[in-house]
């Protein structure tokens, strides 16, 4: 069993200028239940099939496996994904010993800016760059399986 251990932040300030490479995502959740969320995604001109399980109590640490999948596989299994599909940009950030994730959010949740560290155990340090802001690990509003469901424009609070 894979596990995923991320900490998820907003971005507050100038990032792209310092990526070292960028590509397109598009993806859709055939399931959403937190127990098994099953996603597929075109990553540049590449196909997956991912399944992720319920986070831990702080919501650092998943299960986590993902296939690589053709594209036209994956573009007919968005014919029969939920409501909603999820488009951004993420752009890599190296930083100290590590690699930001850091998407930009089109269509319904234009505006969000996320970034995401992937760590080899919840405790380790990582260095935090000016750009990053508030932490959102843990917080469900924030996965990509909630924004296609309650996008980012339509939300009251901010």
């Amino acid at each position: 069993m894979a596990n995923e251990i991320e900490r998820k932040f907003s971005v507050i300030g100038e990032f792209k200028t310092l990526a070292t490479k960028s590509i397109r995502i598009t993806q859709g959740y055939l399931s959403t239940v937190p127990e098994r969320n099953v996603r597929v995604r075109i990553k540049g001109d590449k196909g997956f099939l991912t399944i992720k399980g319920i986070g831990n109590e702080s919501g650092a640490t998943r299960y986590e496996f993902e296939v690589e999948i053709s594209v036209q596989d994956v573009q007919d299994l968005l014919k029969i994904c939920e409501p909603g599909i999820i488009d951004k940009t993420r752009f890599l950030i190296p930083v100290g010993a590590h690699t930001y994730e850091v998407d930009e959010f089109y269509g319904e949740n234009q505006g969000l800016i996320m970034a995401e560290v992937e760590l080899s155990s919840e405790d380790e340090a990582f260095d935090k760059p000016e750009w990053l802001g508030e932490e959102v690990t843990g917080d469900s509003r924030f996965y990509n399986s909630m924004l296609m469901k309650n996008p980012y424009t339509k939300w009251v609070e901010k």
